[in-house]
């Protein structure tokens, strides 16, 4: 008896070994999708500034993308140092996008080094641009732009608090 009970337990678990292995394959749509991100994988450093209120920050940038989930997931982990003070953090982040295949729309959760995360807006546009933002309680509509230009990751962050005017508050060019 226990020997029919172990054999008929290792062919279940055989059997469901199988029959798993095609659903690891993700949508040709999502793949697509995947495909316009693609390009921001791998290793980046480079500068930028930041700006919010009177005081201008510049920092060191580093941002290592990758692709995960057999291409449905690429994940992006950046930190931002102070360029004049390398023990000073000025930004850290961790972000995770992915295609929704159900209602067509890339989704963005990144964190934040402050424990907060926010679930961004994400769109690649025709030309190639990818352009992610939310909305802040305090800051309005905020607009973060990346194009890919030349073997650079060039990025730029605006603000929009009366609904008409973007304020640009935030720069950086990376490379690889």
């Amino acid at each position: 008896m226990y020997i029919k009970t172990l054999a008929t337990i290792i062919g279940i678990v055989g059997l469901n070994a199988l029959c798993a292995q095609p659903g690891l394959s993700p949508d040709a749509k999502v793949l697509a999708a995947m495909e316009k991100v693609r390009a921001l994988a791998g290793e980046w450093h480079g500068s930028g500034w930041i700006q919010m209120g009177p005081q201008r920050h510049q920092f060191l940038q580093k941002e290592s993308v990758v692709v995960k989930a057999n291409g449905a997931v690429v994940v992006i982990d950046g930190l931002g140092i102070n360029a004049a003070d390398a023990t000073q953090i000025i930004h850290q982040a961790y972000a995770v996008i992915s295609y929704d295949l159900k209602t067509g729309n890339y989704l963005m959760r990144a964190y934040r080094g402050d424990g907060n995360q926010v679930d961004a807006d994400f769109t690649v546009q025709e030309d190639g641009a990818i352009v992610w933002g939310f909305t802040h309680p305090m800051a309005g509509q905020i607009r973060y732009t990346i194009r890919l230009q030349n073997g650079q990751w060039v990025e730029t962050g605006e603000m929009n608090r009366d609904g008409q005017t973007w304020m640009p508050f935030f720069e950086m060019k990376l490379e690889k």
